[in-house]
């Protein structure tokens, strides 16, 4: 499916958007374009982007934790309507909890908050996992658990080094006690700090570390091996993983083999929201296992239809745990069909699916590799998913 339209357009956002990129297409359940573009080291043009690079996923990750959930639910281990407290009771420990402000993720100032509501109370005990999937639960979009959870940032990852359970659990400690910035079951407030607690809820519910609990329930049933948390502590040379941001502001390194996400990262590299690194491959292949109802999956075709349905709204249209199509500016563009389901991922990370169609569409990069500003990667995905709709309408 390479065209000129396509390496135009590539071409006018590297290095510019992004220095490295990887893309995988899949169309009728065969891969009609699996390439990439750039350079793991843009200053020095050295070590070109390969199809096996790896790429941070950011939230794309959530969509592993979620399906992982899913499968839970399937195998009649949990519910949707289940209490967070019935599985993570601490979470009860301080009720009713008072409301505030969550932080901004990228200045960290916490956002204004109105004083009357400070007085509002809530029930942690009225969160159901159903809340934390449509992310209706009223817990903060963002607060800075990194810093709760170690003194200072981690060393540096080299292959060996053991997982830090002491700093998920002084995470996990903070979270506990965290104000409200919503009302439970209202409005859409998308929260990484519900889905990190449904993802020590899934590693209760399987009686393991999160991360041996998705491979255990996706990832090694739908053979996706390059997907992993921590590639370089588990072994991974660097020179096949794409860097991420230059982080001044508290690691004093680039994110290069870790996570580029700070809570991820502060908690020991592995969390619910954010941790996963993938090729453009494997990232295609678990969509289209959703798209083809995989039985591999475990994720019946009456729950996955509830998942990729609308289940709240507002501004944002949400299934349980995935992304639906916007009716105005979708990073899927502006042809895919109405019931495609998809998500993003800050570090520039993007998986859509359009059943109309029986697309996949895997892109990833490290937008994030030049800062946090929002500097054309939006166009650049809008862009990509309708000139990929183009070019199979006109085959």
């Amino acid at each position: 499916m390479k065209s000129s339209g396509l390496e135009q357009l590539i071409a006018r956002h590297l290095p510019s958007t992004f220095p490295a990129l990887s893309i995988c297409v899949m169309h009728q359940g065969q891969t009609i374009l699996h390439e990439a573009w750039g350079w793991i080291d843009p200053e020095q043009r050295q070590l070109p982007v390969a199809r096996e690079t790896l790429f941070d996923l950011a939230s794309v990750s959530k969509l592993i934790v979620e399906t992982s959930f899913l499968a839970l639910v399937e195998a009649e281990a949990i519910g949707l309507e289940t209490r967070l407290i019935d599985i993570l009771p601490e979470f009860g420990r301080l009720s009713p909890r008072g409301m505030g402000a969550a932080q901004d993720p990228h200045t960290r100032r916490f956002l204004p908050f109105p004083t009357r509501t400070r007085r509002n109370r809530v029930d942690p005990g009225s969160v159901t996992f159903r809340h934390l999937l449509t992310h209706t639960s009223g817990l903060p979009a963002w607060r800075s658990v990194y810093l709760s959870a170690g003194d200072s940032p981690p060393p540096e990852p080299s292959a060996g080094d053991g997982y830090a359970a002491k700093r998920w659990r002084r995470g996990l400690d903070a979270m506990l006690d965290f104000p409200f910035a919503g009302a439970v079951g209202s409005a859409i407030l998308y929260s990484d700090i519900g889905i990190m607690l449904l993802g020590e809820a899934v590693a209760r519910l399987q009686g393991a570390r999160l991360d041996e609990a998705v491979n255990t329930l996706v990832l090694r049933p739908l053979r996706l091996s390059s997907f992993t948390y921590n590639p370089v502590t588990n072994g991974l040379p660097r020179e096949n993983i794409a860097p991420t941001e230059m982080d001044r502001h508290w690691r004093g390194r680039r994110a290069w083999g870790e996570v580029h996400d700070e809570n991820a990262c502060g908690v020991g590299g592995i969390a619910g929201h954010a941790g996963l690194f993938a090729t453009a491959e494997d990232v295609a292949r678990f969509g289209q296992a959703w798209l083809a109802n995989d039985p591999r999956l475990q994720v019946s075709p009456r729950l996955r239809a509830l998942a990729t349905s609308e289940q709240a709204g507002g501004q944002m249209r949400l299934g349980l745990g995935w992304m639906l199509k916007s009716e105005r500016d979708s990073s899927a563009g502006d042809l895919f069909s109405a019931a495609s389901y998809g998500h993003t991922g800050f570090t520039g990370t993007s998986l859509w699916i359009d059943p109309a169609r029986e697309l996949v569409c895997a892109v990833l990069s490290n937008r994030v590799y030049h800062g946090r500003q929002e500097e054309g990667i939006h166009a650049f995905r809008r862009a990509i998913h309708d000139l990929i709709v183009r070019e199979i309408a006109s085959t």
